[in-house]
């Protein structure tokens, strides 16, 4: 990675006092790193399942959901996308045979996605080819510096949840 250095966006803001930049210039590291791992993670699923990232987050989120079914509004807010996205991506796989759609039992008003047969088996395929493809991106860092990498991020997550929340102008 030290050879690709001078691609990097975070070299446009080396002139400025180095102490001053040193946070934006992690968070421009930390957002290349996760581009670049989705990228390369959409490519790879791409070629060996032809699916999308969005595709397969969607169904990731269905199999990690209890009886594998969730309402359409709330895979929206688990994916932070709007309704429009979540029905698109919803008749897609329903075409494709990997989600049925069912009647909420207690709101009319309301459809419950549910994860079928197919769309089980294909997604395990593909979580598993996923893990091995992370394990692989990921293995430049040795366990102990992949352990402390997960420490210090898990040291962020609590200080930007933590963070007071500024109302701006």
């Amino acid at each position: 990675m030290e050879n690709q250095e001078l691609s990097d966006p975070v070299h446009d803001y080396e002139d400025a006092g180095e102490d001053a930049k040193t946070p934006l210039r992690l968070w421009l590291r930390m957002f290349s790193c996760v581009t670049l791992i989705e990228a390369e993670i959409g490519r790879r699923l791409r070629a060996k399942f032809d699916i999308s990232l969005a595709k397969f987050d969607f169904l990731a989120q269905l199999y990690r959901s209890p009886n594998r079914t969730m309402t359409m509004s709330d895979l929206g807010t688990t994916l932070m996308v709007t309704g429009g996205n979540i029905t698109g991506l919803t008749d897609r796989l329903a075409r494709e045979g990997l989600v049925e759609r069912h009647a909420h039992p207690s709101d009319r008003r309301s459809r419950l996605i549910a994860l079928s047969g197919k769309g089980r088996m294909t997604f395990e395929a593909m979580a598993e080819a996923h893990e091995e493809w992370i394990r692989e991106i990921l293995s430049g860092l040795d366990d102990g510096r992949q352990e402390d990498l997960m420490a210090h991020l898990g040291t962020l997550k609590t200080s930007v949840l933590r963070a007071p929340r500024k109302k701006e102008k």
